[in-house]
Order: C-alpha cells, then sequence, then structure tokens
C-alpha cells in the first residue's frame, strides 16, 4: 500500500499547495489515486481552520474526498482535543461520509476507549507506534499497525510489532520520511507520502505539491519491489 498523507496539522502558511478545504482534498486524493496511491489520510478541519472530529464536519470532508476518489480507502487523525471517544460514536449514521479507517495514537491517555467507539461505529481502527509500547491484547477492529520512526529507531520498533502479524506502515517525519520511506519500501512494508510527513524532496528541493511528493514515493517503492 502507498498512503498519500495530505494535510496533517500543518497550518496554510507552511505551503502554499498545502490542501484544507474538502475541495482541495478531494483534488490532491484524486491526483494521489491516479499516481498508485490506494489511501489517503487527512486531517479534517471546520469552517476556520481547525482541526475537527465533529460527525458533520469529518463527513463533509470524508464524502467530498471519496466523490473524487472512489476507489482509495479514507483514513483521519483522531489527534484532536476533547472527548474523541463522544465525538467519534457520532459518526454511525454518517453512510459515505464515515471513514474507513482512524489512526489511534497508543501513546495517547484512553486510546483503548477511542479504539472500541471507532469499532462500535464500523471505522476500522489504524494503531500508532512512536515508541517501544507493550500493547497487551489488541483492540477489536485493528487492521493495521502505523510505526512512526526515525531511520535509527524503525529497526527496534518492528522488533515490537512485527510479532503481531498485522500489516505495517512504515513511516517517518520530515527529515527521517524519506530514509524510512526507503527502509520500509526495502522490506516491504506499506509506505506513505505527502505533506503531512515532509515539504520536501529527496534533493532537500521544496516540493511543488502533494502530486510530486507522491509520485516519488511511488518511483521508490516501485525500484524496491522484488524483481
Amino acid at each position: 500500500m502507498l498512503q498519500a498523507c495530505l494535510n496533517g496539522s500543518r497550518a496554510a502558511e507552511e505551503h502554499p499547495a498545502l490542501p484544507l478545504s474538502p475541495e482541495r482534498l478531494a483534488e490532491d486524493a484524486a491526483d494521489a489515486a491516479a499516481l498508485g496511491a490506494t489511501s489517503v489520510h487527512v486531517h479534517p478541519r471546520d469552517v476556520i481552520g481547525g482541526l475537527t472530529l465533529v460527525g458533520s464536519e469529518v463527513a463533509t470532508t470524508v464524502a467530498t474526498v471519496r466523490a473524487a476518489a472512489p476507489q482509495v480507502e479514507i483514513s483521519v487523525s483522531t489527534n484532536v482535543p476533547g472527548d474523541r471517544a463522544a465525538l467519534v460514536g457520532s459518526w454511525a449514521p454518517l453512510a459515505a461520509g464515515r471513514p474507513d479507517v482512524a489512526r489511534v495514537h497508543v501513546d495517547e491517555p484512553g486510546w483503548r476507549e477511542l479504539a472500541g467507539a471507532l469499532h462500535r461505529v464500523g471505522v476500522g481502527v489504524e494503531l500508532v507506534v512512536a515508541e517501544p509500547a507493550e500493547l497487551g491484547e489488541l483492540p477489536p477492529g485493528t487492521r493495521r499497525v502505523a510505526v512512526v520512526a526515525t531511520r535509527e529507531s524503525a529497526e527496534g520498533l518492528l522488533r515490537v510489532v512485527e510479532p503481531l502479524g498485522l500489516p505495517i506502515v512504515l513511516h517517518g517525519t520530515d527529515a527521517d520520511a524519506w530514509p524510512v520511506l526507503v527502509y520500509a519500501a526495502r522490506l516491504e512494508h506499506h509506505v506513505r507520502m505527502g505533506l503531512e510527513d515532509t515539504l520536501t524532496m529527496p534533493d532537500g528541493r521544496r516540493a511543488r505539491n502533494n502530486a510530486e511528493l507522491v509520485a516519488m514515493a511511488r518511483r521508490n517503492q516501485r525500484s524496491k519491489a522484488p524483481r
């Protein structure tokens, strides 16, 4: 899997091509799908640009993206302040506006309750691990594990999560984004790339947009594939 991470929690002034509105996210999702991405990860925003889990606002973003890229999985962030489990509980009737998957950070208080709330409304769980953790019994509905690593920490974190037997998305951020992607592709783990993770290309040049980042990620992924 190649996942395009389109915006994250970045502010508009960080990059002129950062997609924040549902319409801009949909455009970038369609471009990413055309380049080979099979999943997109987005951080829905409210009308003033704040991160949100409110059902109506999540539904608007997800439904707009889905209409533009119906073939891709849609993943959302839950890294938002407030009673996240209660907010997620309002997603049950969203229909086409309900995401396929949501990320749950295992280092945050209440992560199991949040995972349970997602499962109850029919949204898959992607557990996010950024440091060694004792995960114990995995919550129902867990589809995969996302490992956020540096090139130096990746091997140790993989030793923790690989025995779980779940698909793994291995990725880094900023200066680690490209080295970790190359490493993940070599190991045949899932990869992701986009303006959430980095604003620059492997040569240090500022990326024009998500499409340029995803295209380069796809080339890297293919070059590391077994022949």
